[in-house]
């Protein structure tokens, strides 16, 4: 039986996500995969949709509601693949009780940098022109895995070799539990 890879969307969700579709099509014979779009956790509905006004409806409600209805719907221990908001989200829900048994966060926005980390492995992955990326130092004393990949920003996630390099990554770590390897 397939482990369970629940993938949270970044903030913009499946309106501007065609590259979510890269990492399906790598994951999903590997991985019973339940997809969700942060922008619709977050019951985001904006008229005029800029980056700014989707920002700022997340950090006004937005993102505390996102995280109520994540706790919601997923009450299992499972691996979580997560972009931008949909980190934040996930890791929010982790210091409520979120059961996890690993998380993948790519791009996540505005960490807490006080309070705990999810209780299971977790691995960073930010672009070195990214704004929110924390320091070794913070990393080092959660027991966080990161990674920075210089010639990249925020939005390093839809590019194809990122894409492959966080599937890679994934299988990689399936496969060496699967065989403990």
């Amino acid at each position: 039986m397939a482990e369970k890879l629940v993938i949270l969307s970044d903030m913009w969700g499946s309106k501007k996500g065609l590259w979510i579709t890269s990492y399906l099509g790598y994951l999903q014979q590997y991985f019973d995969i339940q997809f969700h779009d942060t922008q619709q956790l977050a019951d985001v509905d904006l008229v005029v949709c800029t980056s700014e006004k989707l920002y700022d409806a997340f950090k006004s409600g937005g993102r505390d509601y996102a995280v109520s209805q994540l706790l919601n719907k997923e009450k299992e221990p499972c691996h979580y693949l997560t972009f931008c908001a949909g980190g934040t989200v996930t890791w929010l829900a982790a210091q409520k009780g979120l059961p996890m048994k690993s998380l993948y966060a790519v791009s996540p926005i505005e960490l807490p940098m006080d309070g705990s980390k999810p209780d299971c492995p977790v691995r960073l992955l930010y672009g070195g022109n990214d704004k929110d990326i924390p320091t070794n130092d913070w990393a080092d004393k959660k027991g966080v895995s990161l990674e920075v990949m210089p010639q990249y920003g925020h939005e390093l996630y839809s590019d194809e070799m990122v894409i492959q390099k966080v599937c890679l990554s994934l299988l990689e770590s399936v496969i060496h539990k699967k065989f403990q390897l």
